[in-house]
């Protein structure tokens, strides 16, 4: 079994990749979504995180992640210190859905980590998808969503591993300047060419030997 890992830095169209791959049958692990429902009422990582950060939990039971994100955003130690609670638990789901996956003998899957490169999970994929969009739309893109500022956007990209590098590093890269469908005909021929067999973890070893030296330039 194929195991691609699928990331991308902030507004560069991972989400509407993402959607892509589910269309064309790919078993998809979305990461996000999993902190989110660990997050949410009754989740698993609630009560951590509300001792952690005493305050954050809602009238409903969950974590509200709007004060949760004040706490945190921007304090590299306070961050960390979340990312404890949160990235044990959702290793070990992503640990378990994959045997799942493999069990039931699928050729290809995908993990969908936001942060693949900059928390070092490098070494759980064969291979790398990476999307990706100009500058100046990928700003345009994040700076129309609701409570985004150019600030925020600045503080929000000095934490992630830069575009150029991610895509240095790629077995895939998927261009998403042009429109939807044409991200989605990019990532069908991927896709067709991992199930067919005509791409085998040729780059495994590089990033293997690299994946220490991820810093941020």
């Amino acid at each position: 079994m194929i195991v691609l890992g699928l990331t991308g830095s902030i507004g560069m169209g991972k989400s509407t990749a993402a959607a892509a791959l589910r269309r064309l049958g790919v078993p998809l692990y979305d990461a996000d979504a999993e902190i989110h429902r660990m997050l949410g009422p009754g989740g698993s990582a609630v009560a951590a995180v509300e001792a952690a950060f005493p305050g954050v939990r809602g009238e409903d039971g969950a974590i509200d992640r709007r004060r949760l994100g004040q706490r945190v955003f921007g304090k590299p130690a306070e961050l960390r210190r979340l990312e404890h609670i949160l990235h044990p638990l959702v290793r070990a789901v992503e640990r378990h859905w994959v045997a799942r996956a493999r069990a039931r003998h699928e050729k290809l899957v995908v993990l969908d980590i936001p942060l693949l490169f900059e928390t070092s999970r490098i070494d759980r994929v064969d291979g790398v998808i990476v999307v990706s969009a100009p500058a100046r739309l990928q700003r345009e893109r994040v700076l129309r969503r609701p409570g985004m500022s150019r600030e925020r956007l600045a503080a929000i990209l000095a934490t992630q591993y830069p575009d150029r590098r991610k895509r240095q590093r790629a077995d895939f890269v998927v261009a998403t300047a042009l429109s939807r469908a044409a991200a989605a005909r990019q990532l069908t021929g991927i896709v067709r060419r991992v199930r067919r067999g005509e791409w085998r973890r040729s780059a495994r070893l590089r990033r293997l030997r690299g994946r220490h030296a991820c810093v941020k330039s």
